[in-house]
């Protein structure tokens, strides 16, 4: 029976917890005796405990993360209930940085800050029957050098149905005040040669999948190149996901990128605001030309799907240039534009906005901005439904030429708001709303109510919606639909790349 068992609660089962496998791998002559245990958001923290415990582990360690605090602070309330002896040590960002925002009084330890070696002495501790005095542990940055690769502990299991998380570096070069990456400015890369190693030893065991939680993959561009080299000298399928910067892509990144087929690349482009002075207000650098630049050459020129993101809320601005910002890239992009509102994440500096700004924020995770001087609470959350609506109908690719329609105009910003308070009032949810639900509703409202032509709706609807399998439009509106069969899937966007994104 395992003295330590290394334990999260992932968001989905796709997702396999990178952090554990880093714990498990440096346990040193602890290992043998730990286990690793996933679980999920719909699993119960009883069902949970009770797995948990069946091991009769000593010390159970738990990453707790903004998406499961409130149910980690749960499953800790049971295991100290039912087997008080056991040692419970939590880890991970939520439990990092002050000031703590979920109650976990009931964990005996915390370790702040990254754990793989603190976690291991801890534990030598606790076995020895040396217990620490002080409940909080604090963690330096690692070196990398130091660490020993997690990625054999991924089983058969995770590389044939989850997606494979690695890591070629650690730390981020930029100050982003929202954001917990820039707590840590030195970037510590892991030995190239070492690393692509590791990636040669995932793709024979039949890895397809790989996302890299670098927050800036594309910073070293020498190293880029090299990890880009090692994909393309794959046969497809394969799928690699990254995060990059969008003013960083030199030539040499940009001739691999160009050679990558569709449905292989996703790249993760933060953007989060197009005005220079709410950039320069949270320390982040934005230089408008080459953003531009780049990302239409990564438009144009690659088959890479792209992923931006917006944020809503920034200190000093209004929704009026919210809008400005997502109709520009919409302009300069078919891409997934991910709306994202702002979180006051502790350890980050955007604190330090809120009296001059007025930012209040809700107590409990995510901890979203609620209001602020410039956007009042009601169109908060009116910006918060738009960004749930926005995933439905235009991330989703599923209304690729319907969508457009609802900004005649090309105000997006302004066609897809009065879109979404018609849908919010009409339904009075955000939630589970069917696709063949959803294309009666945009049917409804863009016939109805901008008086479109009933023809050129269903035609678009169709074309969108009947290619996708399994998927049937309703009978009001198959009843307008003019368009021959061989003519309703001109999405201007292939399957594959559809598919593509809903794996990664």
């Amino acid at each position: 029976m395992p003295a330590i068992i290394l334990a999260t609660v992932n968001a989905r089962y796709i997702h396999a917890n990178l952090g554990l496998r880093w714990l498990f791998a440096n346990l040193e002559e602890l290992q043998p005796q730990a286990a690793i245990q996933e679980y999920c958001l719909t699993d119960r923290p009883g069902d949970i405990a009770e797995a948990i415990l069946a091991a009769e582990p000593a010390i159970v360690g738990i990453g707790v993360y903004i998406w499961n605090a409130a149910e980690v602070r749960r499953l800790v309330g049971v295991l100290k209930r039912v087997a008080p002896a056991t040692t419970v040590v939590l880890g991970g960002p939520e439990v990092s940085h002050l000031p703590l925002r979920v109650d976990l009084r009931e964990a005996d330890y915390l370790i702040q800050g990254e754990g793989e070696h603190s976690f291991r002495e801890l534990c030598r501790a606790l076995l020895a029957g040396r217990p620490p005095a002080e409940r909080i542990v604090p963690a330096a940055s690692v070196e990398t050098d130091t660490l020993k690769p997690p990625y054999r502990f991924y089983t058969d299991q995770d590389l044939a149905h989850r997606l494979i998380y690695v890591e070629a570096s650690r730390g981020c070069p930029f100050a982003c005040e929202f954001c917990l990456s820039s707590i840590d400015r030195r970037v510590r890369p892991f030995a190239a040669d070492a690393f692509l190693a590791e990636l040669e030893a995932l793709w024979t065991r039949g890895a397809r999948t790989f996302k890299f939680v670098d927050r800036t993959f594309n910073a070293n561009p020498a190293t880029a190149a090299r990890i880009l080299d090692f994909f393309l000298a794959k046969e497809p399928p394969f799928h690699a996901h990254f995060e990059a910067i969008p003013d960083h892509f030199p030539d040499s990144l940009k001739e691999r990128l160009a050679r990558f087929p569709a449905g292989t690349l996703q790249l993760e482009v933060g953007i989060q605001t197009l005005d220079a002075r709410t950039a320069a207000n949270i320390n982040r650098r934005l230089d408008m030309d080459r953003i531009c630049e780049n990302l239409d050459f990564l438009e144009q020129r690659t088959g890479a799907h792209l992923h931006l993101d917006l944020i809503v809320g920034l200190p000093g601005e209004s929704l009026e240039r919210f809008g400005q910002h997502l109709d520009a890239l919409v302009a300069l992009t078919s891409g997934e534009i991910q709306i994202g509102i702002l979180k006051k994440l502790s350890g980050t500096a955007i604190d330090r906005h809120d009296r001059e700004h007025g930012m209040v924020y809700a107590a409990d995770p995510p901890y979203e901005i609620l209001q602020n001087d410039l956007i009042a609470f009601g169109e908060m959350q009116e910006m918060k439904r738009l960004a749930r609506f926005w995933d439905l109908v235009y991330n989703s690719g599923n209304c690729k030429r319907t969508a457009p329609l609802l900004w005649p105009d090309g105000g997006v910003f302004r066609g897809f708001r009065a879109f979404c308070a018609w849908l919010h009032a009409r339904t009075r949810a955000t939630w589970q709303i069917g696709l063949p639900r959803l294309a009666e509703l945009l049917f409804e409202y863009l016939t109805a109510e901008l008086g479109r032509d009933k023809a050129e709706v269903a035609d678009a609807l169709a074309a969108d919606i009947l290619g996708i399998k399994g998927r049937v439009l309703p009978p009001a509106v198959m009843a307008h639909v003019t368009r021959q069969p061989g003519e309703r899937r001109d999405l201007g966007d292939s399957l594959t790349r559809r598919q593509s994104r809903h794996r990664l």
